[in-house]
């Protein structure tokens, strides 16, 4: 083999190798090759339980606004308080460390590994029974003062997000932070989650269609998700083919220039 045939067959390998394939880089492909259409039933997103530190926002009415106003969230000059992430911390009711929350006139209320909507009833049945009759026709809401999670690695935006949802899937989470990058690993996200017996750690391929049979497919809330780098990243050869050939060029220009320089 001539010293030319070696530099083009080595300038080949580095240029596939460093390339990072356009199968790393799509979303829910049927791995499977079929031809036919596709259909994937997503697993059903459990009920969340609330924990420790959730902030939940409650919304009491009634036909006479002015009997459930001592419940509600303070209302300034006629409009409702702000309903920003900042105003929902404020004016929402923290789960502190015994899992209660406190509420005006209710007292503490035990809410715990109850679902919402366990709590929306829990709450109505006291007041019906403490305070009102069925005639006042009490209407209670109970929400998430939204959906937080928390994304990290090769994103556009790391951070801790916040969505005014009450269902967010993976996808969802990692297209409002930005998308993954071209360097990330679409094959190995890894989803960290707070449960009440501990911590579970579990890695998902977003790149497979069967992603959606997941449990880890809807998020929680105060999810935690790590997208790693691909080892493309580490080489600096470039992410396209272009990239890649122009790094290859430059390398042998300087070799090129610091041997004469030598001779």
């Amino acid at each position: 083999m001539t010293k030319t045939s070696f530099f083009l067959f080595l300038l080949i390998s580095i240029l596939f190798t460093s390339c990072i394939p356009i199968k790393d880089l799509v979303y829910l492909q049927d791995k499977n090759d079929s031809r036919e259409q596709t259909s994937i039933a997503a697993v059903e997103s459990k009920p969340y339980r609330l924990q420790v530190n959730d902030i939940i926002s409650v919304n009491i009415k009634a036909i006479d606004p002015k009997l459930v106003s001592i419940f509600n969230a303070t209302e300034s000059q006629g409009s409702q308080t702000s309903k920003s992430e900042s105003g929902l911390y404020f004016d929402g009711f923290t789960v502190d460390d015994h899992g209660n929350i406190r509420m005006p006139i209710l007292g503490e209320i035990n809410v715990i590994g109850y679902t919402l909507e366990e709590v929306r009833v829990k709450i109505e049945k006291k007041l019906l029974e403490e305070y009102f009759k069925s005639e006042a026709n009490i209407f209670v809401t109970v929400k998430l003062a939204g959906f937080r999670y928390t994304i990290n690695g090769e994103v556009g935006s790391t951070g801790t997000k916040t969505l005014f949802k009450d269902n967010v899937t993976i996808l969802e989470a990692v297209a409002n932070a930005g998308d993954i990058t071209t360097v990330g690993n679409r094959k190995e996200v890894t989803v960290i989650r707070q449960s009440p017996t501990g911590v579970q750690m579990h890695n998902i391929d977003l790149t497979d269609v069967n992603v959606m049979k997941s449990p880890y497919y809807y998020l929680q809330p105060n999810d935690y998700i790590y997208v790693k780098p691909l080892k493309q990243k580490t080489w600096g050869t470039g992410q396209t083919g272009i990239q890649s050939i122009s790094t290859i060029i430059t390398l042998l220009s300087l070799a090129t220039t610091v041997y004469l320089i030598i001779k």
